[in-house]
């Protein structure tokens, strides 16, 4: 809307320009109102072009908007109420009560009515004029004050809404998550463990077949295998049982920190990568449950697997913290990057299903996931973003 306002400002002021230029005193005149058309026109250009990186500024400082309406008054004064710099005038008490609330629009309605009424008491060519036609632009003034305070609370309550949108879209996110995480788990408990099982039976049957020969070599490989087989589907046993105990547990949560600091030191040791994992963020990070801690460990685990085995890199930096009120998780390494035009689509119909399944895990938690350069010169950044306000939902 701001911006808006400025497109208006720009175009008002580009139609009076000419006119309080020609009414203009000659010399010094002609000098003050064109500096003050210019000043005006490219100040409004500005703020139309670039609102984002110089609104703010406007924002801490109200007394920029006050110098710009001294400033515009010189060309009003010039021109004239009946130019369309009178327009003008009128947008500034809109502006103020969008950007300041109702009481930087009561300042700056009263400082450019009191304007416009010395534009009107140092006329001569209207000397006749009515005191409705002297009062009908302070009042217009006293109108848009009031209208722009009541669209930036409009706004604001609307921002607020789509905030309070966000979050519960974010914890049914979560809930979703969890009940597809059991669901998840229940399939590898099947595919894996059970399956392990069954290889642990038909190892266990071979090496009754053999027991009645003596070939020594051959019953201790055997042996062996059966053993390997039993300590795996163990360890998936007891893996996959503790998570399910951790999330049937309300008070149970998971140290982020802590289980990436130990996943990236496994994995230096496993790969010979230098991977380094550090905090980030002005506030600790909370324990977070185990079905959206799963999700990121297994991305992050994911995101090292991916660059040690296409990226090449000479060091992965893993960081996690709270910015604002979001979790922020990165995985950045200095290798040779994604090939340029890669998507997902591409990616799937090729069958590398790395970068899809980290999306999909991002996506089931509701958590947005970045891939790219990032603000890095090289390399690859995997970037999730996830609302703390997602977090304060536990598994039922």
């Amino acid at each position: 809307m701001c911006r808006q306002v400025f497109g208006f400002r720009l175009a008002m002021i580009a139609l009076a320009a000419p006119a309080a230029l020609l009414n203009a005193s000659p010399g010094l005149g002609v000098r003050l109102v064109g500096a003050a058309v210019v000043v005006t026109f490219m100040a409004s250009y500005v703020l139309f072009r670039d609102w984002e990186r110089f609104g703010p500024l406007l924002l801490r400082h109200p007394t920029l908007l006050a110098l710009d309406t001294l400033v515009g008054s010189l060309p009003l004064i010039s021109a004239g109420p009946d130019s369309t710099l009178a327009y003008v005038s009128v947008c500034t008490p809109l502006l103020a009560g969008v950007v300041y609330s109702w009481r930087g629009a009561a300042v700056f309605a009263s400082l450019q009515s009191l304007i416009l009424l010395l534009v009107h008491a140092t006329l001569t060519t209207t000397p006749d004029a009515t005191p409705a036609e002297t009062l009908l632009l302070p009042g217009l003034c006293v109108i848009t004050g009031a209208l722009g305070s009541t669209l930036r609370n409009l706004m604001l309550r609307f921002g607020e809404a789509t905030h309070a949108l966000t979050a519960v879209q974010a914890r049914l996110a979560v809930t979703e998550a969890v009940a597809a995480e059991r669901a998840r788990l229940a399939r590898e408990l099947h595919d894996s463990v059970a399956k392990t099982l069954h290889g642990v039976a038909l190892a266990a049957d071979g090496l009754a077949n053999s027991a009645d020969k003596l070939n020594p070599p051959l019953l201790r490989h055997r042996a062996e295998l059966v053993a390997r087989s039993a300590r795996r589907a163990a360890a998936e046993s007891r893996e996959l049982l503790t998570d399910l105990r951790r999330e049937s547990d309300p008070a149970h949560g998971t140290d982020l920190l802590a289980e990436l600091a130990a996943r990236t030191t496994d994995f230096t040791t496993r790969t010979g990568v230098p991977t380094t994992c550090r905090p980030t963020g002005d506030t600790a990070v909370p324990r977070i449950p185990p079905a959206v801690a799963r999700q990121f460990l297994t991305i992050a685990a994911e995101a090292m697997e991916n660059a040690h085995r296409h990226a090449g890199p000479t060091r992965i930096d893993v960081t996690a913290g709270i910015h604002g009120d979001l979790l922020v998780l990165s995985v950045h390494d200095d290798g040779r990057g994604l090939p340029p035009g890669t998507t997902l689509e591409q990616l799937r119909r090729t069958g590398h299903f790395g970068l899809v399944g980290m999306v999909e895990r991002a996506a089931s938690v509701g958590a947005r996931i970045r891939i790219g350069r990032g603000n890095h010169p090289k390399g690859t950044e995997v970037r999730l973003e996830l609302p703390l306000a997602a977090l304060h939902t536990r598994p039922s």
